[in-house]
């Protein structure tokens, strides 16, 4: 008892949830998402769902209150985007339309699990296979790529592994658009499938869609890794404000803990979508597959009773891959600042 009364200043009390938070938990969460975030091309929602969850938020108020986050973030991260030329507005908004009514599909299914008494364990375990599936498919791509490189085999974006999006280019269903940003021509159908798939699981699980968005734009439409980040950030902006709006009608968000983690989130960002401009395309895919590993891990656990060892895995790998960004971002920072010197001197 005296141990919590110690500690008490730790927590911070959420009037609508109606739960006390370790804060220093909310703060480690906003900052090291941004960063992730602004890196991988997504609002890093599918690390911050399963962490409220994990801190103390009920299931609904997590989703909630975690896509009110991520449409602040993420509005950073894509101007910021925009002025390196990695957005393609064209392809984004197309799939505007797919991602607002998958939106409010997801969100409905909640509100009915949660009805049941559900919610909980379904969306957990709805994690768990989507998160599989999106690492296994992560690594096969890079298996792949390195058995094609060995084999001397090129694509148009150099050394591929799953090159999917070449198929689909074949569907001549009209009207067929040009993507000048990304450089390549499509159905429109092909986007506006994707982002409705994508927007039923933002609504559901309580992402901004970028868990699978971003692969799909890459393996599915065919982008290129470094548009396909500032695509996906424009998307998950967007759909992160529908989100908001429709959870805040159904009283699900937690204004509180949004304020105190885009606090963090803002400075984060920045850093992530700077590292991108040091790093290369698998190097961005295999860290994103590692990290999907680790949540994975600690929502199984997190489900089979294990709470404080799900909440130290999920904030420790948070931080630890928020620590290899900021590396990517210092490191190449400091060779590109001593490559301009070394120009200069000779100039």
């Amino acid at each position: 008892m005296e141990l919590m009364a110690d500690s008490s200043w730790l927590y911070m009390y959420m009037p609508i949830a109606g739960v006390h938070i370790f804060w220093p938990g909310l703060v480690l969460i906003g900052f090291s998402v941004g960063v992730i975030g602004g890196f991988f091309g997504m609002g890093g929602a599918w690390m911050v769902t399963p962490g409220l969850n994990i801190l103390g938020f009920p299931m609904a108020f997590a989703i909630g209150t975690d896509i009110a986050h991520i449409a602040g973030k993420s509005m950073v991260s894509t101007m910021r985007h925009s002025k390196f030329g990695n957005v393609d507005y064209k392809l984004g908004v197309v799939m505007l339309a797919g991602t607002m009514v998958g939106i409010e599909i997801g969100a409905q299914l909640v509100m009915w699990l949660e009805r049941l008494g559900q919610v909980g364990p379904v969306v957990r375990w709805v994690y768990v296979g989507f998160l599989a599936f999106i690492a296994w498919m992560v690594f096969y791509d890079y298996a792949k790529a390195v058995s094609n490189k060995r084999k001397g085999l090129s694509g148009q974006h150099g050394t591929e592994g799953v090159t999917w999006y070449k198929a689909l280019h074949r569907i001549n269903i009209p009207p067929m658009i040009h993507f000048r940003a990304s450089g390549f021509t499509c159905s429109a159908w092909l986007p506006i499938m994707v982002s409705l798939v994508t927007g039923i699981l933002a609504g559901f699980l309580g992402i901004g869609g970028g868990l699978l968005r971003m692969p799909a734009l890459v393996y599915l439409i065919g982008c290129p890794t470094h548009v396909a980040v500032g695509t996906d950030l424009f998307e998950v902006m967007i759909s992160g404000l529908y989100g908001a709006f429709t959870y805040t009608l159904k009283g699900r968000i937690e204004i509180v803990a949004v304020f105190v983690m885009l606090t963090g989130a803002a400075i984060g960002a920045q850093i992530g979508t700077v590292a991108t401009k040091y790093s290369k395309g698998y190097g961005i895919r295999l860290a994103f597959g590692a990290a999907v590993l680790c949540c994975m891990l600690s929502i199984i656990l997190k489900q089979v009773g294990y709470t404080q060892s799900a909440a130290a895995l999920i904030l420790t790998t948070i931080g630890v891959i928020c620590l290899y960004i900021m590396k990517i971002m210092f490191v190449g920072a400091a060779r590109e600042l001593r490559e301009k010197k070394a120009g200069t001197q000779i100039g």
